[in-house]
C-alpha cells in the first residue's frame, strides 16, 4: 500500500503504434494507488507473493503496476485487477525492518493485460503498449490545456498540502498527454476510480476535458471550503472582540467603583439562597445551578432561562408561615361577622383551630363547600383566611383543561413556568395560606392531561408533604396549606378525588335568613357602592321580604342582591336628578323600581291545586331545593297509561309502582277494581322542557293518581317527597333541607316526609327553619293520603276558604 508520493515526469519518450509483448512479465498488484507513465511512484510491498515477485526480477528491473478493483483483497486473481495498468521500472529497493519492501518504480507506457501464464507464486501476463491518441496541435486543444494549467495553478496555490514547485513543473511540459498524466498524478483529491479513469482514456483531448472538469469541481469546493473558515474566524474573532470589551468594561467599572452587575446579580440571589430556608437537597442544586450561572455568558441563550429557575427557587416560601398563635373567641366573633348562619361550617373551622393550637405540627385538612350558587362558598373562604390571620389566595379552576396549570411545564420549553399551586405560593410569600380552589367540579379534560388527575396528589395530606412541580424538580411541603374546595355538584368529581377531600354540604336559606342576610350585608355593600349616603334611604325588612318572595326564585342570595343593586341605582339616579330627600323603600316604591312581581309560587300552589288530580312534589336541583307540580287527568278509552313531561327511566318506574298500588287497592279506596277498563289515565310533569329524574315523588305521584279518581282536590300549601313501593311502603330520599326549604320559601304549611328521614331533620334543620311549617312523617302511603285528602265537607269547605285567603293576599 503506498504511504505519500512525489511524481516526477522523465524525459522519455513513446511509440505511437501498439506494440504486443513478446514474453509475459510480472504484475504487481497495488492498492488504492494508480502508476501513470512518465511518475516515480514509491510503493510498500508486503504482501508475500508480491516480496516474491521483486525479489525474483534480475538485471531486467521491468515489472506490470495495475490498481486492484477491490481494495480489501489480500490475495486478488486475475479477474480482480483492472484491465488498464502502466509499464514500470524498478529503480530502487529498502528492505524495511518489518521485513517488507520500500519500492521506487517509474511508469513509462500504458498498457493493456492480455492473457495470464502464471497465477503462483505471483501472477505474470502478457500485454499490449497502448500509445496516446494526439488530435494534434488545435486552438481548442491549446486553449484547454492552458485552463487546465491555470486551473491546476490555482488548486496548488490554495492547497496547504501541495508543493509550489509543482506549478513549474506544469509550465515546463508541453505535450498535453504528459501534462495530463503529471497533473492527474499530482492530485490527492482525485479517487482511485477517477485516476483509473484518466489511465484508460487514451483519447488526450476527452483526457484533458476530464481532468478540468475535476479541477473545477476542486476550485468550487476550496472556494467554499475558504468561505466557511473565513466566516469561522470572523465569529471567533468577534466573539473574542466581545470578551476582551466586556473585560475593558468590567476594569473601568471597577475603577470607577461602579462594580460588575452580573457578579452583583449572582452575589444577591446566592444571599437570597442561603435565607430562603430551603432543605438540604433542594438548596445543593440551587448552588450548583447558581454555580453554573456565573460561569456562563449572559449573551448566551440558556443565561436567562437558568437564571429565572433560581429566582423561582429563593423565592418560595420554604421556611416563611403565618407564625401567629390565634385566639378562638376572635376567630368565632369574625365568622360570625362575615356570614349569617352556616354553623356547621363554622364549627369545623373552630375544631381545626382548636387541634393545631395543641398540635402544631398536624396537617392542613382539605374541605370541599357543596351548594348552590350565591350561598357564600367562596366568601366563606375568605372569611376563614380572615378569622384564622392567614393569607387568602384563590385558584378557579372552572374550565381548566391542561394539567400543567396545576403541575407546571419542563423547564425544557421555551417560556415555561411552574403551576398554579407555586405561582400562587410565590404571591402570597407563606408556606401555610388559606388556598381556595373554585368550582372543582367544572374541571376540564383533553389531549393536554387531565388536570383532576393532578390535584389527586395536591389535595392529599400523605402525599402532598412532597409535591413536586414539574418546574422546579423538587419537593416541596404543601401540608400546612389549608385547601377549601368549591362545588355545585358532587356527580362531576372524580371518585378518586372525591374521597380525598371532607365533603361539607351548605344548602339554601329559608326567607327570613335571606332578608337577616340583606340587611345585615347586602343592603349596606349595594349603599356603599352606588355612593348613597345611609341617612338618604331607608329599606325596611318587609320591603326586603317582598323582593326575595317575588322577584327571586334562587337557593342564594346573588339574585336577591343584584334586585337590591337596582333599587340602589334608581335612588342614585333620584338623588342625581335633585330630589335629594329621604326615601323609604316601601312596597309601592318596589313595584315602581323593579315591575310587577316575577315570582307566585304560594298563590301557584293554591290555584293549582283546585283541582283534583293535581299534588305538590319537592325536587333537589344542583341550584337548590324546587316545589314539582304532579298533574293527572283521565278520559274515556281502554286502560292506556301515558306519561309526559320529559322524565327519566326511574321516574317513570315510580309511576308505574304508584298506578300499580292504586289499582291493588282499588277497593279500599272506594274505587271499582277494573276502573282502568274503560278509562286512559294520563300524568304530566310540568315544566316540559326541563329534564327530570328520580324516584323521590313516588308517594307525590300515587297522591295525584287517589285524588284523580275520588275527584277530591288536595290540601292546599301541602308538599310532600319519598319513595313508593309496590306494597306501599315509603322510602327515604335525600336532599331532605334543601327540598324543605324549597317548600318554605313557596308558602307551603304542611310538608310530609318519610319516617326514615327525620335524623336528618333534626341534625340539617335549625328551629328557626321549621319554625311556620308542621313536617308529617310517614311509613305507608296511607299516611300520605291521610294528611293530603280532605275527609269530610267540613275539611274541604275549609281547604277552599285558605286557598281564597292566599290568593287574595297576593292581589
Amino acid at each position: 500500500m503506498p504511504n505519500d508520493f512525489v511524481s516526477v515526469i522523465q524525459p522519455t519518450a513513446s511509440d505511437p503504434d501498439r506494440k504486443r509483448s513478446t514474453r509475459a512479465l510480472p504484475v504487481l498488484p497495488v492498492r488504492d494507488t494508480v502508476l501513470f507513465p512518465h511518475a516515480v511512484l514509491p510503493l510498500t510491498v508486503g504482501r508475500d507473493s508480491s516480496i516474491q515477485l521483486i525479489q525474483s526480477l534480475g538485471e531486467e528491473k521491468t515489472i506490470l503496476v495495475v490498481a486492484q478493483r477491490d481494495a480489501r483483497q489480500d490475495s486478488p486473481e486475475s479477474t480482480e485487477l483492472h484491465q488498464y495498468g502502466t509499464l514500470a521500472t524498478i529503480h530502487k529497493v529498502v528492505k524495511m525492518p518489518n521485513q517488507s519492501l520500500f519500492v521506487f518504480t517509474e511508469g513509462t507506457e500504458r498498457i493493456k493485460l492480455g492473457e495470464f501464464e502464471q497465477s503462483t507464486p505471483f501472477l505474470t501476463a502478457n500485454y499490449e503498449t497502448i500509445p496516446d491518441v494526439d488530435p494534434g496541435k488545435t486552438p481548442e486543444l491549446e486553449a484547454l490545456q492552458r485552463n487546465v494549467v491555470s486551473q491546476f495553478q490555482q488548486v496548488v496555490t490554495a492547497s496547504p498540502t501541495l508543493s509550489d514547485d509543482l506549478q513549474t513543473i506544469a509550465l515546463n511540459i508541453e505535450e498535453p498527454g504528459r501534462l495530463a498524466d503529471f497533473i492527474g498524478s499530482s492530485l490527492p483529491f482525485l479517487t482511485t476510480v477517477d485516476k483509473q479513469d484518466l489511465l484508460e482514456t487514451t483519447d488526450v483531448a476527452a483526457r484533458m476535458e476530464r481532468l478540468n472538469q475535476h479541477l473545477v469541481k476542486e476550485l468550487e469546493v476550496q472556494q467554499l471550503r475558504s468561505k466557511i473558515q473565513n466566516e469561522v474566524q470572523d465569529a471567533v474573532q468577534q466573539s473574542q472582540r466581545e470578551y476582551y470589551l466586556r473585560e475593558q468594561m468590567k476594569a473601568i467599572s471597577k475603577e470607577l467603583g461602579e462594580g460588575d452587575d452580573t457578579n452583583k446579580h449572582i452575589t444577591e440571589l446566592r444571599e437570597k439562597i442561603e435565607a430562603a430556608g430551603m432543605p438540604e437537597d433542594t438548596k445543593k442544586e440551587a448552588l450548583k445551578e447558581l454555580n453554573r450561572l456565573q460561569r456562563m455568558n449572559p449573551a448566551q441563550p440558556d443565561y436567562g432561562m437558568a437564571r429565572t429557575y433560581i429566582e423561582w427557587l429563593a423565592a418560595l416560601p420554604w421556611a416563611k408561615s403565618s407564625g401567629k398563635e390565634v385566639d378562638i373567641k376572635e376567630a368565632s366573633d369574625f365568622l360570625d361577622e362575615d356570614h349569617y348562619g352556616l354553623q356547621k361550617v363554622k364549627d369545623r373551622i373552630l375544631d381545626y383551630l382548636s387541634v393545631s393550637r395543641l398540635k402544631p405540627d398536624m396537617k392542613g385538612p382539605i374541605l370541599c363547600f357543596v351548594g348552590p350558587p350565591g350561598v357564600g362558598k367562596t366568601s366563606l373562604g375568605r372569611s376563614i383566611a380572615r378569622a384564622l390571620d392567614r393569607k387568602f389566595s384563590r385558584i378557579s379552576l372552572g374550565g381548566m383543561h391542561d394539567e400543567a396549570e396545576i403541575r407546571g411545564h419542563r423547564r425544557t420549553y421555551i417560556g415555561a413556568l411552574p403551576g398554579q399551586i407555586i405561582q400562587h405560593l410565590k404571591r402570597v410569600e407563606v408556606k401555610d395560606p388559606v388556598f381556595m380552589l373554585d368550582e372543582i367540579d367544572k374541571l376540564g379534560r383533553d389531549f393536554r392531561g387531565d388536570p383532576a388527575s393532578a390535584l389527586l396528589e395536591t389535595l392529599d395530606p400523605e402525599q402532598n408533604n412532597t409535591f413536586r412541580d414539574n418546574y422546579l424538580d423538587q419537593p416541596f411541603d404543601l401540608s400546612k396549606v389549608l385547601f377549601i374546595c368549591t362545588a355545585n355538584q358532587l356527580d362531576t368529581i372524580p371518585g378518586p378525588l372525591l374521597d380525598r377531600m371532607e365533603i361539607i354540604e351548605l344548602t339554601g336559606y329559608t326567607e327570613e335568613e335571606k332578608a337577616n342576610i340583606a340587611v345585615t350585608y347586602l343592603v349596606p355593600r349595594q349603599i356603599k357602592e352606588n355612593g348613597i349616603e345611609p341617612e338618604q334611604i331607608d329599606f325596611p325588612i318587609e320591603s326586603v321580604r317582598l323582593v326575595a318572595r317575588h322577584y327571586t326564585r334562587e337557593a342564594g342570595v346573588r339574585k336577591l342582591e343584584q334586585q337590591i343593586g337596582t333599587i340602589c341605582r334608581k335612588v342614585a339616579r333620584r338623588i342625581a336628578e335633585g330630589k335629594t330627600e329621604k326615601l323609604t323603600i316601601t312596597p309601592e316604591v318596589v313595584h315602581e323600581f323593579l315591575g310587577g312581581i316575577k315570582v307566585r309560587v304560594d298563590t301557584e300552589i293554591a290555584e293549582r291545586t283546585k283541582r283534583a288530580g293535581v299534588a305538590v312534589g319537592l325536587a333537589w336541583t344542583p341550584a337548590g331545593g324546587d316545589v314539582l307540580f304532579i298533574e293527572a287527568n283521565k278520559m274515556k278509552g281502554k286502560g292506556g297509561f301515558t306519561i309526559t313531561g320529559q322524565i327519566g327511566d326511574v321516574m317513570k318506574e315510580s309511576m308505574q309502582a304508584a298506578l300499580t298500588w292504586v289499582r291493588s287497592n282499588a277497593v279500599s279506596l272506594g274505587l271499582d277494581e277494573d276502573f282502568t277498563k274503560d278509562t286512559d289515565l294520563h300524568i304530566h310533569v310540568p315544566a316540559g322542557a326541563i329534564p327530570k329524574d328520580g324516584p323521590s315523588a313516588g308517594v307525590t305521584m300515587a297522591t295525584a293518581l287517589v285524588s284523580l279518581l275520588t275527584d277530591t282536590p288536595v290540601h292546599p300549601l301541602t308538599a310532600m317527597t319519598g319513595e313508593i313501593t309496590l306494597s306501599g311502603n315509603v322510602l327515604p330520599v335525600g336532599g331532605i333541607k334543601e327540598k324543605f326549604l324549597a317548600a318554605k320559601r313557596a308558602g307551603v304549611r304542611d310538608v310530609i316526609l318519610p319516617t326514615d328521614c327525620k335524623q336528618q331533620v333534626d341534625e340539617d334543620l335549625t328551629p328557626d327553619q321549621i319554625e311556620g311549617v308542621t313536617i308529617h312523617y310517614a311509613n305507608r302511603i296511607e299516611d300520605v293520603l291521610a294528611v293530603t285528602l280532605p275527609k269530610t265537607p267540613r275539611e274541604k269547605i275549609h281547604d277552599e276558604e285558605v286557598r281564597e285567603e292566599v290568593i287574595h293576599a297576593a292581589v
